[in-house]
């Protein structure tokens, strides 16, 4: 009982966040609709995506107006989206710094897809003016492959506001059948992979359910927490899967993006919920949860809420909104603060086995226990580095195409940490704890002696 409370909690704060998922207005994948409005911003990202030798931007722009209200002498050709790879707007910067060039629509590393001043129609032959449209379309073809980002660039300043609706599409043709790609050319695996991972585990939840059936007088309720983590993880990624497989071919997720949403806030609130009760013992070691325990678990759901929120603020808006990076680095103090604080548990279990090593006369009992404590430490710091840290080092530097190979490693480092878990911490009808003799106890005593105190 001990322990329903924080699981009432999460439940509960499940409840607010599947609320402003559904209230939210999902804005389309590769296909995106931004609305901008009175924006002084001289530079705005849009989008980004990976182009291949047969890419194309389509963009819709509309309801154009601008604040002060744009005279006959306005230079619209100030004005205008463009698309730059990262090293292009590098050079473009120094350019700028160096006054080569006023405006980064006048660059030449950068590919030009419409300025402001095709707005204004030259004079016809009788010499009357005509009006300046309000909307475009246009087609942009990009036959050199790269990483590119859509940006509106604004040069004139002064205060000058615009205001316009852009409805960007960005996806790659097969030249031999004409279909069209929707996905980045580095994420067009990803439906395949994330669909893999999600067999996997489902196949590991079968599994787990057949140890359970095989073991029932050993199974405890932290077995069946550790099969709904399992559930939920095949289902997150089988949601990602469909919810990539539809962005692929109609370059919106038609809904599955809040499913995914919705199972991958569940995926992390129980997997760093079932860590900090395995690091506390609960169940298999002490039916209950000390008080520093559940304040651990009460600061980590709530966390992973605020965690959630801002993944799907930083999904939905783009960059181009204000505070997206404010909401980035909100994302990034929120996973480290639930890495740091579900590794203390673990340190309190470590510290109360030897305490209870030097007074309870067990000593090979606790030392079998400390040895599996201190390994399950480890292997939560690794898990935790690599996930967080060495595969956003490989995101950085691999190629844009093969930027699937990221999520490769994060799911196998993730599918090995889970394997792991399961097979240390299984059912055991006969525990290998009970048959111990003198010799080995005497042993157990010794090295506990000479064991150097664990410290985090």
């Amino acid at each position: 009982m001990a322990a329903a409370s924080p699981l009432a909690a999460a439940a509960a704060l499940l409840g607010v966040l599947a609320l402003l998922i559904l209230l939210a207005v999902p804005a389309a994948a590769e296909i995106r609709e931004t609305v901008i409005r009175s924006d002084p911003r001289s530079i705005i990202p849009l989008d980004e995506f990976g182009f291949s030798h047969s890419g194309v931007l389509e963009l819709n722009v509309s309801g154009i107006a601008f604040d002060p209200p744009a005279s006959s002498e306005l230079d619209l050709s100030q004005l205008g989206f463009f698309l730059s790879t990262l090293d292009a707007w590098v050079h473009v910067l120094r350019q700028l710094q160096d006054l080569d060039v006023t405006c980064a629509l006048q660059a030449d590393l950068v590919k030009l897809a419409y300025s402001f001043d095709r707005l204004r129609p030259p004079s016809n032959p009788a010499g009357v003016e005509v009006a300046r449209s309000s909307s475009f379309s246009t087609a942009f073809p990009v036959s050199e492959p790269g990483q590119y980002t859509l940006v509106f660039a604004n040069c004139l300043g002064g205060g000058l506001k615009v205001s316009m609706d852009v409805r960007s599409a960005m996806y790659n043709v097969d030249p031999p059948t004409g279909e069209r790609s929707y996905l980045s050319a580095g994420a067009t695996a990803l439906p395949t992979i994330f669909g893999f991972f999600g067999v996997a585990y489902a196949a590991l939840a079968a599994g787990w359910v057949a140890i359970l059936l095989r073991k029932r007088a050993a199974v405890f309720r932290i077995h069946y927490f550790m099969l709904a983590v399992l559930v939920l993880k095949a289902v997150n990624l089988l949601a990602e899967a469909e919810d990539k497989s539809y962005i692929e071919r109609t370059g919106t997720a038609h809904g599955w993006d809040v499913l995914f949403y919705i199972f991958s806030f569940l995926k992390g609130i129980s997997l760093f919920t079932l860590i900090v009760l395995i690091g506390t013992g609960w169940s298999f070691l002490k039916p209950y949860l000390a008080d520093r325990e559940k304040k651990v678990l009460m600061v980590v759901i709530p966390l992973q809420v605020v965690a959630n929120i801002a993944q799907v603020v930083i999904d939905e808006s783009g960059p181009y909104a204000r505070d997206w990076v404010t909401w980035k680095q909100v994302l990034l103090l929120v996973d480290v603060i639930c890495c740091c604080a579900v590794l203390f548990p673990i340190v309190w279990s470590i510290k109360n086995l030897r305490e209870a090593a030097r007074s309870d006369g067990k000593a090979a009992v606790n030392l079998m226990k400390l040895t599996l404590f201190r390994q399950y430490y480890v292997v939560v710091i690794c898990y935790i580095y690599f996930t967080r840290v060495v595969v956003y080092a490989l995101r950085t530097i691999t190629s844009y195409r093969y930027q699937w190979t990221s999520d490769v490693a994060k799911e196998l480092a993730t599918l090995a940490f889970y394997v792991f878990t399961g097979y240390k911490f299984r059912p055991e009808v006969h525990n290998p704890y009970f048959a111990i003799d003198d010799e080995e106890e005497e042993a157990a005593a010794e090295a506990l002696k000479l064991d150097d105190e664990f410290e985090l």
